[in-house]
């Protein structure tokens, strides 16, 4: 199965998982009277949203280069990272600005109404089949090296998160009585500043990813140290990485002996280029100027 398939199998499971889950929270959370559990329901639906995304962006994404993309459209898929980090940040906010409410009117002396035992059945449901997802996400997103595959895979980790704390604030009105019904919108503060974060971290690697940012440290020492152990190679410098979707860009010059032929001149380029590949893929854009040394 080829790599776009992989990513749209994975993606539709979550569709269905979410699905489901977005119809019964809402159910849950509307008949068993918990604004955490609503907060939650449009935490599922803004992933099942967010699942389309992918499956939109990663179909383009895979389209070869052609007149008007010379480097291919990988960067669809880092658009849409970007996309499920800002929706999420978005639906972070709102969760945040509903519980503070709740929080404040209880604080006038106002009696929330307590939640249900079907919310509580709904967010537990919820931690483990968002966690049984994240996983099989997550790990799929690695070895493909799909960067709007693992943005979904912590879209789900998320929320599942945000259903560990709509359990405990259920919960602990539950136990606790009515003048503990304010655990309900505690809970759901506490998910969105939880969401905020990780949608946060989304934005920023999705946006420095399509300003052209340069890859970490580690990556570029890591390529220094591949071209320098090429016999005859001499001095490589002016290195200039980024990414390309899921592909790394490589450029960078490097020195070599006036005298050698250009035919040998080429093939050290191209021993190079073949020892990146190997450790990069072999969809690495890669661009080597060679410069002769000066006595």
């Amino acid at each position: 199965m080829n790599r776009e398939k992989e990513i749209y199998k994975v993606t539709l499971w979550g569709s269905a998982v979410n699905a489901t889950l977005v119809v019964f929270k809402f159910v849950a959370g509307i008949f068993g009277h918990s604004s955490a559990m609503i907060a939650d329901a449009v935490h599922s639906l803004s992933d099942f949203a967010t699942d389309i995304v992918v499956l939109i962006f990663v179909k383009i994404s895979h389209k070869p280069k052609d007149k008007s993309h010379d480097y291919g459209h990988g960067k669809y898929e880092t658009l849409a990272t970007t996309l499920i980090g800002a929706v999420l940040f978005l639906v972070a906010v709102g969760i945040f600005i509903e519980g503070a409410k709740k929080i404040a009117l209880w604080s006038n002396g106002d009696t929330l109404t307590m939640p249900g035992r079907l919310a509580l059945w709904a967010a537990l449901a919820s931690i483990i089949l968002k966690e049984i997802i994240f996983q099989y996400t997550n790990r799929k997103a690695k070895r493909l090296n799909s960067q709007a595959l693992k943005a979904n895979a912590w879209h789900h980790r998320s929320d599942a998160l945000s259903s560990i704390g709509t359990a405990i604030g259920i919960g602990g009105a539950l136990i606790g009585g009515e003048r503990w019904a304010v655990l309900d919108p505690i809970a759901s503060l506490v998910v969105g500043i939880l969401i905020i974060k990780v949608a946060f971290d989304l934005i920023k690697n999705g946006v420095g990813d399509l300003m052209e940012q340069s890859l970490p440290d580690d990556v570029e020492n890591e390529i220094m140290e591949i071209v320098k152990s090429v016999p005859e190679v001499v001095e490589p410098h002016e290195l200039c990485t980024r990414r390309i979707g899921n592909r790394y860009a490589i450029e960078m010059h490097i020195l070599m002996n006036g005298d050698t032929p250009l035919k040998d001149t080429h093939d050290k380029a191209s021993e190079i280029e073949n020892l990146l590949k190997e450790r990069y893929g072999d969809d690495t854009h890669i661009v080597i100027h060679v410069e002769p040394i000066e006595e």
